[in-house]
């Protein structure tokens, strides 16, 4: 009786909320309890969303991925050079976060924020139908994504992907993992 109160999940400041349009713009709203001295500074971060876009999400994916863990001011100049309707909603996307940065959340320098996550999910689908020959109809599917961008305050990470392990690292997990396991039952 008494186990089944206690509390024994970790508290957390942010609360965990899914990756939803409506959920999106509440992570600007998390206030964070005072660091203690000597602690570095927690750095800003600012959410954006743009809702219900007529675009594929595959097509989206590949522009999304790129320009994660760029600095706002490369991940723009990447963006211009590429002549798809995904990296113009990406590109208006950043540039909108960026302005809630500099005006609402006391973000000094535009030039100092990288992209932390950027990520498309999907949204609604319509059907519609077309007539084909023979009095036959073929379904039409129009599909909507979602895109969503974090940018977080200071330099980027030198390496935002970690680096894969070569084959040393791995022989060496591997022979480690196998020297670990206990064989049940035996001698």
């Amino acid at each position: 009786m008494q186990s089944r109160l206690l509390h024994t999940t970790p508290v957390t400041c942010r609360k965990l909320l899914p990756s939803t349009p409506q959920f999106w713009p509440q992570y600007n709203d998390v206030v964070y309890p005072p660091r203690e001295p000597g602690l570095p500074l927690r750095p800003a971060e600012i959410t954006h969303h743009v809702s219900n876009v007529k675009y594929s999400l595959r097509k989206m994916w590949y522009i999304a991925a790129m320009i994660r863990g760029m600095s706002v001011d490369e991940a723009l100049k990447q963006l211009s050079f590429i002549e798809r309707k995904g990296s113009l909603i990406a590109k208006e996307a950043i540039e909108d976060a960026i302005d809630i940065a500099v005006s609402s959340h006391n973000v000094e320098f535009r030039s100092n924020l990288w992209i932390a996550d950027s990520f498309a999910t999907k949204a609604i689908r319509h059907k519609g139908y077309r007539k084909t020959a023979l009095r036959g109809y073929k379904i039409i599917k129009y599909d909507y994504i979602h895109y969503f961008v974090r940018l977080r305050e200071g330099r980027p990470p030198k390496h935002y992907f970690a680096p894969p392990p070569n084959g040393h690292e791995k022989m060496a997990e591997y022979l480690q993992q196998k020297r670990n396991r206990r064989i049940i039952k035996a001698l």
